[in-house]
Order: structure tokens, then sequence, then C-alpha cells
């Protein structure tokens, strides 16, 4: 390709591939932070061209605290990637975000740890001090409510990520405190990504599928086998608002 997509789609769980994607070519770039978790795959969806990169791997094999979370986003911004569109499989804390609610978060608190947040690691790069006030792009965020809104799409518009370590899930009393502290929904994918990418100035914004209700949320036994159920299901929609917002972007 002579001239590389701006757009990037990054997927997570229950979205390692876009079935609807024509694929151009692929690439497995080195960066100086390592490899990033999967080839990026260039291609059209619906006459646009994006780069999709899936997040846990092409298997969906990397835990998220095991994510190379800078490789991701360093590669994909010397790609000349401009916007990133990220999908995130969550729980739903409050009452508004029961399985199957797509929200367009506005804030995040990160409650992870151990992971690598910052291009700023003190070899080479003078260190960053960023303005994460708004953690999410004005820009990205009104592409998908626009896109929602012309696709007959309902959406929670606004709402607070918590970003928990995993891959294990959350206790009752952990999802209480989350409650408390104002979170609505809780995954363990949303940062660092969203950091580095306002880091490397990329517009970012997430959309949260939700696949379950969190601990202590629900008298329902929490299987994997029903978040896969609520996956399937619920990412008709998503590729929908996928397709619609980057046509928008």
């Amino acid at each position: 390709m002579t001239n590389r997509p701006v757009i990037a789609i990054i997927g997570g769980t229950g979205l390692t591939e876009l079935s609807d994607l024509e694929i151009l070519e692929s690439e497995w770039p080195e960066t100086r932070f390592g490899e990033p978790s999967a080839s990026l795959i260039y291609g059209r969806l619906k006459s646009q061209e994006i780069v999709f990169l899936p997040r846990h791997g092409e298997q969906h094999s990397i835990p998220p605290h095991k994510i190379n979370y800078r490789a991701n986003i360093f590669a994909l911004k010397a790609r000349g990637v401009r916007s990133i569109v990220a999908v995130n499989a969550v729980g739903g804390i409050t009452s508004q975000m029961a399985p199957q609610t797509i929200c367009i978060p506005d804030q995040i608190i990160d409650y992870s740890y151990g992971r690598d947040q910052s291009f700023s690691d003190g070899t080479s790069d003078s260190v960053q001090h960023i303005d994460f006030t708004e953690p999410y792009h004005p820009n990205v965020r009104d592409a998908l409510k626009r896109a929602a809104i012309a696709s007959g799409i309902d959406i929670q518009y606004g709402g607070v990520y918590a970003c928990t370590q995993g891959p294990r899930l959350e206790s009752r009393a952990e999802v209480d405190r989350l409650e408390r502290d104002g979170c609505d929904v809780v995954g363990m994918t949303g940062m660092p990504e969203a950091g580095l990418a306002r880091e490397l100035g990329l517009e970012y914004a997430s959309i949260n599928l939700v696949v379950n209700w969190a601990a202590g949320r629900s008298d329902e036994m929490l299987t994997m086998s029903s978040i896969a159920a609520q996956l399937d299901k619920g990412m008709v929609k998503v590729r929908q608002l996928l397709q619609k917002t980057i046509q928008l972007l």
C-alpha cells in the first residue's frame, strides 16, 4: 500500500477479526518497545481503508496484564495512524449497564499495576506530563455517537470505565468499591492504552460492550459460556457501529 490508512481499530475479546474486512496486506513490525500483539492488518471496510490490530493476539492468547501496549500504540503511530477506535468487553456495574449495553465512556479510573504505563521510561525520552483531564478524544466520541444515531443503535453516551488488573474477575467487594468510586463498567484493557495514545497525540476513544453483570450485581452464576454468548450477540451491533464510524471519521 502506498498510502497508509489513518484510522485504526483495536479489537478486544470477541473481536479478533473483522469478517467484512477486505485484507490488502499485513505486517508484523518491530518497535523499540518490542513486537505488537499481532500483525497489523491493512484492509478496506466498506470502501474505507483501515488498519486492524487484535489486542490479545490472533489466537486471543495474551492476557490483559501481559499485552505490550507500548508496542501496539507505537507501531500504529509509526504507520501514520491518526485516530483509534478501541473495542473493550466489560462488566456492568450500575443499573444502566445491563448485558448487551453499548457504552461510549468519557472517563476512566486505572486500578491496574505493574504495566509499562508511559513512553517516558527514563531511557531516551524526555518526561511527558500529558493533560488527561478528558481521556477520550471528543472527535472520535462524537463520530461514535453520530454513527449510533444513523444506524439506529442505542448506546449509553458517557460513563466511567474501571480498568482492573486481571486476568481474574473481580470480587463482589471490589465491585462495591468501584461503584463507590463512581465507576459504571469494569474491564482490564483500557489502560495504559488510552494514556499511551494521548502521549503520542492520537485521537482515541472506546466502544464498551457489556457482556456480563459485574460480581454481586446479579444472582446468576457468571460463566465463560454465558459471556461468550453475550459477545457473539453484541458484536453484531459493534461491527455495524464500527463500519458507520469509520465513514464519519
